[in-house]
């Protein structure tokens, strides 16, 4: 279902009014174009900014974008399919001028369009401003979602936040980063639309009391210690060359007073003011740090924020629609995006049984009948956990609703493990073993019908060491889906090289909403001029990042050398200081000469680190120290080079898959759920050298062994090695090229004679090694010397580049939603059969 109602941006000429004014020829877009230039920015062509012409082309696809908006919207009210309503903290949409103009199919038309007026449209979609409303692959994957829900005519809306900041904009600043406040919206965003009419109060705070009604029903009332306003923003998401345009809903914080006149005429300015600063810090950033009791403090406001809102945004449709609250899981599938928004389950209970007084046993089953649950980590310290006393003081109403959740699964869970009081401590929605606190993922697991995994090994090892307690009790709710990204913004928009030799290559373009129809290319790997032109492609693809990143980094890399990337997130877990290793084992090779016909590399990083998270900062810090020595170094800048490039997004990302040729996927097996960034990097051709962790293995098993560079343990090893004890010091003593990369690291030679700099590193490599770099060291270098053996013969890597792209096609977000859908939404499409623009 989408949300605007029939007809509320029709005007009274009806459809073919409508569809002359948002007519796609040349001049039609022609006029609409010079009409908002001047009517809505107030700017006649020859004075227009930059910013003026963007904002102008942009409101012009809009609009384009909305008759069909509204035709979706009146088609699903009219059919009352079940709605997906996908909730995620996190939606990284990337720019969206290209991908709209892809989806609409009008890119040529526009062009030639702003053409004849002196307009390049390329540069307008490469200077767009991306939104800040995102971190990494959790945001990215419900970008993709929302993208293949619209494609596969699915009736969905995604719920979220409306952030003004973003997370940050990152700088390295003396190789450190440094975070930036990053202003997305300060230009405007022509692409959402406030609907300040769809409010919703949300409560915060306060106490709870307890009172018999008129007729005699035991009831409970929140009396909360502050209130706040969101109001949604909604954002036209559209299907590819289907009439089907689904909606982002994001929820920005407002205060239910924004001025206090009487504290104003008092002389307090600042606090007649108050209410709105503290209201709105609710939205102002992605993932505040959270080191501090406010920090967390303001993270459980921002999840419960903006599930309140979405919660009752749809039960005012199912309102609109004249359905009963009891129709609710029969209107709505909601999918859990990871725990931020688990309190969705105690918050639709409270609805139900305190504003709607379903009795709780039924409410109880609409809420599960409502649920699904996707889990994103291995990492139990990853689930997310309240204390007790925070969540307490912040949402008194909902941990009553949870502690009577918990009394009645806990006996219910008594009785299905009789005796086994130990196993019903574990299952417990509250954390008894020290301080104590709320268990969101436990909380998600039994107020939802399903739970999935994101990749067939991560789906095993929820069952078997994550989550094994409630797969016993329910294993029947345990699923797998795995992860797919979307080929139209990863392939088509990133890679229109490779997209316009594919669509010769198949003879048509049916492969875009088609995805596995790629496997045609196969049939040409063995084509020397279909391998020439595919080399050429790449080529073109790594001149483009060369000159990305000298502009961004002044480095100057060879676009004939290797490029080797790891663009991800931070952390200790995915080993980006892995890859440091096997650089600084490169480099003392070159040094004492010992490196024999070495095949010139460009290792390519780009990630962000959580502000709080000051040991993957030093990461940063180190691999940058790294880049500033062997770059400054004649003897071996023409075999290898380091760049850091910063500020890694989904913009640089489209610049980057493209051009890569080795797609590092090197996390200690076991501990990344799926991965996305390894899935964008072979549809476009890139090897992958990765251990058996995540997809890694699926795309293993889908491109051939003999075309994937895979070393290291298996999850089972891993888990062995640390039983029978683990002593990385050992590995360190024995093998020479390992100690000679950490005694140079150690020993201050990257961080100018500072031996303490990289100590934390270093020590916490040779004393514990969490995640177990110098066990899989040996492996990886070899490894990395087979890719050298490999990268010599071009042709035969080219034949490897392709098949690894033709059988990708298992890695589109298309599958995995229909995946979704067919599994756990019980959803089905629902195409336009009469007009739809």
């Amino acid at each position: 279902m989408n949300t605007l109602e029939p007809g509320h941006l029709r005007g009274q000429g009806g459809v073919a009014e409508d569809d002359v004014r948002t007519a796609c020829e040349p001049e039609a877009l022609k006029r609409a174009f010079l009409d908002h230039l001047l009517y809505t920015q107030g700017k006649t062509l020859e004075i227009a900014s930059h910013n003026d012409i963007y904002l102008a082309v942009a409101y012009t696809v809009r609009d384009r974008l909305l008759r069909r908006w509204s035709h979706t919207s009146s088609r699903h009210k009219r059919h009352g399919t079940r709605t997906v309503a996908y909730l995620s903290a996190e939606f990284l949409i990337g720019p969206s001028l290209g991908n709209n103009l892809l989806n609409l199919d009008i890119t040529d038309a526009l062009r030639e369009t702003l053409a004849r007026l002196g307009i390049d449209l390329d540069e307008l979609v490469r200077r767009e401003v991306e939104p800040g409303l995102g971190n990494g692959g959790l945001g990215r994957l419900a970008a993709c979602f929302m993208d293949s829900l619209a494609t596969g005519e699915i009736p969905a809306i995604g719920y979220g936040i409306y952030y003004e900041y973003g997370i940050f904009f990152q700088t390295v600043v003396d190789g450190w980063q440094v975070e930036n406040t990053d202003k997305w919206l300060r230009f405007g965003n022509p692409w959402a639309i406030h609907h300040p009419e769809w409010g919703v109060e949300v409560k915060l705070g306060g106490y709870t009391e307890h009172y018999t009604d008129d007729v005699g029903r035991f009831r409970v009332r929140w009396v909360p210690e502050k209130t706040v306003w969101g109001t949604p923003f909604d954002t036209p998401v559209a299907g590819y060359k289907v009439s089907t345009v689904n909606t982002l809903r994001l929820w920005r914080a407002e205060a239910t007073e924004e001025f206090d006149f009487s504290v104003f005429n008092r002389g307090d300015y600042l606090g007649a003011v108050n209410k709105k600063v503290t209201s709105e810090n609710l939205t102002k950033v992605l993932y505040p740090n959270d080191e501090s009791h406010q920090g967390k403090e303001l993270r459980l406001e921002q999840q419960y924020f903006f599930v309140a809102c979405a919660l009752r945004d749809m039960l005012r449709i199912l309102e609109h629609r004249g359905l009963p609250v009891t129709e609710f899981p029969r209107a709505f599938a909601v999918q859990l995006n990871d725990t931020h928004p688990a309190i969705g389950v105690a918050e639709l209970m409270r609805l139900l049984i305190d504003e709607y007084l379903v009795p709780w046993e039924q409410a109880w089953e609409a809420t599960r009948a409502t649920f699904a649950y996707t889990n994103h980590t291995l990492l139990p310290e990853a689930l997310e956990r309240w204390p007790l006393e925070l969540f307490k003081s912040v949402l008194p109403r909902h941990l009553e609703i949870i502690y009577e959740i918990n009394r009645r699964f806990l006996n219910e869970a008594r009785i299905r493990f009789f005796g086994d009081e130990s196993r019903v401590f574990r299952l417990s929605l509250i954390d008894e073993s020290g301080e104590r606190y709320v268990r969101m993922a436990h909380l998600a697991c039994v107020g939802s019908h399903a739970i999935n995994g994101v990749a067939e090994l991560h789906s095993t090892l929820i069952k078997e060491q994550l989550l094994p307690d409630f797969y016993a009790m329910w294993p029947e709710k345990f699923d797998s889906v795995t992860n797919g990204v979307t080929p139209r913004r990863w392939v088509v928009l990133s890679n229109p090289g490779l997209a316009a030799l594919a669509t010769e290559a198949l003879g048509d373009e049916h492969w875009i909403r088609d995805w596995p129809r790629i496997a045609g290319l196969e049939k040409h790997a063995d084509d020397a001029a279909f391998i020439e032109r595919w080399q050429r492609v790449k080529h073109t693809n790594k001149r483009s990042l060369a000159a990305l990143i000298r502009d961004e980094t002044g480095v100057v890399v060879n676009p004939d050398s290797l490029f080797d990337v790891l663009v991800k997130r931070i952390h200790e877990y995915k080993r980006q200081h892995l890859a440091v290793l096997h650089i600084v084992t490169r480099y003392h090779r070159l040094k004492t000469q010992r490196a024999t016909d070495m095949v010139p590399r460009t290792f390519i990083f780009g990630g962000k680190a959580a502000p709080g998270y000051v040991r993957a900062k030093l990461m940063i810090k180190l691999i940058t120290a790294v880049a500033d020595v062997v770059n400054s170094d004649p003897e071996v800048r023409d075999l290898l080079k380091v760049v850091f490039l910063p500020n890694f997004s989904v913009s640089k990302g489209q610049c980057i898959y493209p051009a890569a040729e080795l797609s590092e996927q090197i996390s200690l097996a076991g501990k990344e759920a799926s991965g996305t960034g390894n899935m964008k990097f072979a549809m476009n051709g890139a090897l992958t050298i990765g251990t058996m962790d995540g997809a890694n293995i699926e795309i293993c098993q889908e491109v051939g062994a003999e075309n994937f560079f895979a070393f290291g343990m298996s999850a089972d090893e891993a888990q062995r090695l640390l039983r029978s004890g683990y002593y990385p010091r050992d590995l360190y003593r024995d093998d020479a090229e390992l100690r000679a990369a950490i005694d140079l690291i150690r020993g201050g030679f990257f961080s100018r004679g500072d031996a303490g700099l990289f100590e934390p590193l270093t020590n916490d490599l040779l004393n514990e090694d969490r995640y177990m770099l110098l066990a899989d060291y040996a492996s990886y270098v070899e490894c990395q010397d087979r890719v050298d053996a490999a990268y010599r013969d071009a042709r035969q890597w080219s034949r490897m580049a392709v098949l690894n792209c033709a059988r990708s096609g298992r890695f589109s977000s298309d599958r995995s939603i229909a995946e979704y859908a067919r599994r756990m939404w019980h959803t089905s499409a629902l195409p336009d059969t009469g007009h739809g623009g």
